[in-house]
């Protein structure tokens, strides 16, 4: 992939791993646009970065992802690189959860993390099949979809979704001048879940570093520390590794 001169949409691009992403991408001389649900977050980028875009949505709205894909094809159709990163992260004991008056928010989680991935990708895919030049989808999973955290059902089962729909949507399009690349982080040292829960995470600006040495290189699926070692790993291995992280983390909740 070619990381200057591209014009890139980055969903919750400002805080975490996408904060990452747009700090990078504005490194290397690209036009960029973020998009967050966050107000006070998106200004703090705006006067920043004034050059960035930033535009409020909420990525679990399908009408407000519908209009945010209509906005940016309009007012910047050379854009070329989608980035799904926007996600959600709940903790919960399955057990103590009440799935009737609690429902809408561990429904958000789902229509954040993998039905946002699902339309974008597809609305963005058809947009750049009619473009001459390349184009590129980036979609954001986790090392949590190959073996599961289990105090975070959704989020663990949302992400490997992600990774099964990417690998369909690079068989998909391999005919096409866009390229598909999955992202998949270990856990970072981010506020994804709540604040100081992720403190002994890997540090974020070596993991996007690492991140985009794989996208020059041109890697399908590109891990780091934990998660690039769970791509390698056995499906026992996997199993092992999700119950000892159980156990571990079960009084947490």
């Amino acid at each position: 992939m070619d990381i200057k001169n591209n014009t890139i949409l980055i969903t919750g691009g400002a805080s975490g791993i996408g904060l990452q992403f747009t700090k990078k991408f504005y490194e290397n001389d690209n036009k960029i646009i973020i998009c967050g649900r966050n107000t006070e977050k998106l200004k703090s980028i705006q006067e920043q970065f004034p050059e960035i875009t930033t535009k409020k949505c909420d990525i679990s709205s399908a009408e407000e992802r519908l209009d945010l894909y209509h906005w940016v094809i309009q007012n910047y159709s050379d854009i070329n690189v989608l980035v799904n990163n926007a996600g959600i992260q709940n903790r919960f004991d399955i057990l103590k959860t009440n799935a009737t008056t609690n429902w809408e928010n561990l429904n958000t989680e789902i229509k954040s993390n993998f039905e946002a991935t699902v339309q974008l990708s597809t609305l963005f895919s058809q947009y750049f099949s009619d473009k001459t030049t390349n184009s590129n989808i980036i979609n954001v999973s986790s090392g949590l979809a190959f073996s599961p955290m289990a105090i975070a059902p959704i989020y663990s089962a949302t992400k490997a979704a992600v990774h099964s729909f990417t690998v369909s949507l690079r068989h998909q399009l391999s005919n096409t001048n866009t390229s598909v690349y999955e992202v998949i982080p270990p856990a970072l040292n981010t506020d994804l879940g709540g604040e100081n829960i992720h403190t002994s995470g890997a540090d974020p600006v070596d993991f996007i570093n690492e991140i985009f040495d794989g996208l020059v290189q041109g890697k399908n699926e590109i891990g780091y520390g934990s998660s690039k070692k769970r791509l390698q790993m056995s499906k026992e291995a996997l199993d092992d590794y999700a119950e000892e992280m159980y156990h571990t983390l079960k009084n947490t909740i």
